[in-house]
């Protein structure tokens, strides 16, 4: 259908039928040719004309469809709004604009797709080792299917990837997945397992959207073995203690959870420890005892049960079991004997420990007030009533809970664009630490969660607890709201959870980047010149700036914090490094600029030697010096009709070994410098000598080893002059070179 659905846009491109209109009537649709929009979005189609008054203006579909959308007219604009986009606006739309009876028409192609969705992680059951597991990709309401494509990776290992090509594309959004079946190993711990899904939504296969989900492997064993020791015997008398140990296997080591089945299969849990120990046993305390060892993969129990002898009356205590207490709070329990017309009365813990409150005792009921509950009252506490010679006990458990204080959030440091940072909620002087839970939200999105702290059950402090986790802010970030919300649940499965929760609002700030310098009117400038030096940076908040030189020893001199750096008559010494420093509390961009001051060049003497006009076969030295203090380029030519040769110089210095007719001519030397350049030039003047063959003469050859010797060293004398009165001297290649 896509294919079809482009013919039809190209036969639509060229429809303009014109009847009697000015030839300035135009008509235009936004956007041209085609366009692509996801269902559910918000699409508009413009329809304008240029040329007309007053025209009229209408919208229909290639094939004559319905428009599923609405059109607004203003003056000589006409707009086809799509909200929501929807399977039916995937057609050619034609826009016709009629002005008199001119008519004239414009075509559009509007292709639609879904892709709303990361693609979910599925798993066929826990991660335990050794067990295959099925792990699903699904890839949710897509559409065109047929241009989906899904990669499914562990770690850096591609486990499997799937295209749907194949697959005609209906009008239907669909969901696909892919499905790979791997055995976990102890390896696996921590591994990366990455679901991507890539949706090509152009024709070109040019535009491409992609989205994943990656989820962090946790592989473990299950609890096994759970095994149960009591002592001393399984049958007690009332008032007897027995202690029971239990043990159990697994990856990672399981917690032990003791608890005893009541009726209806509901079990009242009892203790986080290995060792339960129950003393002054009731009636009430027979029944099934069930062990159970517990880690994150599974679970594994086993049972014993303890018979204990029947009472010969009731006792009944008030509040029942459990009395929930913020700590600080008063608690009042009551004991009640029933059956006995003058009971006696006696209170204690389950573990013997010394009773921190009031005892009341009236006629057939008792008392016990805690005032101020603090962590040491938190028992189980008993009610001894004794009559004639016979006493039976009740118990009820008071339980304690603090949760007085809203989270506090903290940072790592201060949020910057791109760096990331870690973000703390600590939820303070918080008890018990088994039922808190803890969650980070950025706006509506949850950066990390986590339940329960069951494994730190048993300890008995006010302590803060926190949830830390790490994102990287972006300038979307600026005015969401980070906010830690802490739940205290009841050990009551019915009860509501307590809440509290704190918010702080994000301002993302940008490190300072593209510090640019402007050098007003050149970084090279003659002694006493005026020079401004203007420095900008970008960031958020808007950096300071602040201009300093660099010293030879590498440091920086602070010299302004003015945004422009002014020399009113530069100085020789005012040349060297500047830099320019965007501060902000991001960070710091640095920019430098070098200045050169030079003062004006004096004049160069070009010079010959032995003289102007030699002999052929001579040695001539062509000289050129200049007396420049700043870096001179100095570049020696020999003059032409067919255009100047550039002399391959040393130190400004170019040596001719035999003059020959042709070196004959005008030479010519240039001095520049970033300041300005001088030339001056000679003519050497090149004879010919008589033809000799048959003579030699005993004093032109002390001549010629004379001047062997005297030339070489006039050379030198040369160079050392030059040495002491400029700098350097430069080939065609160097001559070209510009220097700041």
């Amino acid at each position: 259908m896509p294919g079809k659905m482009v013919a039809i846009f190209g036969a639509s491109l060229v429809l303009g039928i014109l009847f009697a209109v000015s030839q300035a009537f135009k008509v235009e649709i936004s956007p041209e040719h085609s366009t692509i929009a996801q269902i559910g979005d918000s699409m508009a189609l413009t329809c304008s004309t240029t040329g007309c008054e007053s025209p009229s203006f209408s919208w229909r579909t290639q094939i004559d469809s319905p428009l599923n959308g609405k059109v607004r007219t203003e003056g000589a604009k006409s707009i086809l709004t799509m909200d929501p986009v929807s399977f039916e606006n995937e057609h050619s739309y034609l826009c016709t604009a009629t002005c008199g009876s001119g008519k004239l028409e414009r075509g559009i192609q509007v292709d639609i797709y879904s892709f709303p969705k990361d693609p979910e992680i599925q798993f066929s059951g826990p991660l335990e080792v050794g067990k295959p597991v099925v792990v699903k990709c699904v890839a949710p309401d897509v559409y065109p299917v047929d241009r989906l494509e899904i990669n499914l990776f562990k770690g850096d290992q591609l486990l499997d990837s799937q295209a749907f090509l194949e697959e005609m594309a209906k009008k239907s959004l669909e969901t696909k997945s892919l499905e790979v079946t791997f055995t976990p190993v102890i390896e696996d711990i921590g591994k990366a397992l990455v679901c991507r899904a890539k949706l090509l939504i152009d024709q070109t296969d040019s535009i491409s959207k992609e989205r994943e989900t990656i989820k962090e492997l946790q592989v473990y064993t299950s609890p096994t073995n759970t095994v149960i020791s009591v002592h001393p015997s399984t049958r007690l008398h009332e008032g007897g203690a027995v202690t029971m140990t239990c043990s159990s296997e697994g990856l990672p080591a399981p917690e032990i959870f003791w608890g005893k089945k009541l009726g209806n299969e509901v079990l009242q849990l009892l203790s986080g420890n290995a060792t339960l120990t129950l003393i002054a046993m009731r009636m009430e305390d027979s029944g099934i005892y069930v062990c159970e060892g517990v880690n994150l993969i599974g679970r594994d129990k086993t049972e014993v049960e303890l018979v204990v002898q029947e009472k010969p009356f009731t006792v009944d205590i008030s509040p029942r079991s459990p009395v929930v207490a913020q700590i600080g709070d008063s608690v009042v329990l009551t004991c009640v004997a029933v059956g006995c017309d003058s009971p006696s009365f006696s209170w204690r813990t389950q573990t013997d420990s010394a009773l921190s409150g009031e005892v009341k005792t009236e006629g057939a009921k008792s008392t016990l007030t805690l005032s101020s509950v603090s962590f040491e009252d938190e028992e189980f506490y008993l009610c001894a009533v004794t009559c004639l010679q016979r006493t039976l006990e009740k118990r009820t458990r008071v339980e304690l809970y603090s949760f007085h204080e809203d989270p506090e959030i903290e940072m790592s440091g201060p949020l910057i664009h791109g760096k990331p940072v870690t973000v703390n909620c600590t939820v303070p002087n918080v008890y018990p630490f088994d039922l808190l839970e803890i969650e980070l939200l950025k706006g509506e999105t949850i950066l990390k969660h986590f339940r329960y702290f069951g494994w730190e059950m048993g300890i008995k402090s006010l302590e803060a607890k926190s949830l830390e986790t790490t994102f990287i802010p972006t300038t979307e970030d600026t005015g969401k709201a980070l906010v830690c919300l802490a739940k205290l649940h009841s050990a009551e499965m019915n009860s509501e959870p307590k809440q509290r929760q704190s918010m702080q609002l994000l301002y993302v700030n940008v490190a300072p980047k593209e510090t640019t310098i402007w050098v007003s009117p050149s970084p090279v400038l003659e002694e006493g010149s005026p020079v401004n030096l203007t420095c900008s940076s970008d960031g958020f908040p808007a950096p300071q700036i602040l201009w300093s030189r660099q010293l030879n020893n590498g440091e920086l001199q602070p010299l302004s914090e003015n945004t422009t750096l002014t020399f009113v008559s530069t100085k020789m010494e005012d040349s060297g490094i500047y830099v320019c420093e965007g501060i902000n509390q991001a960070g710091i961009s640095r920019k430098s600029v070098e200045l050169i001051i030079q003062v004006s060049q004096k004049d160069i003497q070009l010079t010959v030697f032995p003289s102007k006009s030699v002999q052929e076969g001579d040695t001539v030295i062509i000289s050129c010096t200049c007396g420049n203090v700043p870096e001179t380029w100095i570049i020696l030519k020999k003059k032409a009709k067919t255009g100047d040769m550039v002399l391959k110089s040393v130190d400004g210095s170019y040596t001719i070994l035999k003059a020959q007719l042709q070196d004959a001519g005008v030479y010519e030397c240039e001095s520049k410098t970033e300041v300005g350049s001088q030339l001056r030039s000679l003519t050497l003047d090149v004879k010919g000598r008589e033809n000799d063959k048959g003579s030699f003469s005993p004093e032109l050859l002390a001549l010629y080893c004379a001047s062997s010797l005297v030339i070489p060293a006039i050379g030198m004398i040369i160079y050392f002059a030059r040495k002491a009165n400029m700098k350097g001297s430069y080939s065609l290649v160097e001559a070209q070179k510009s220097k700041v």
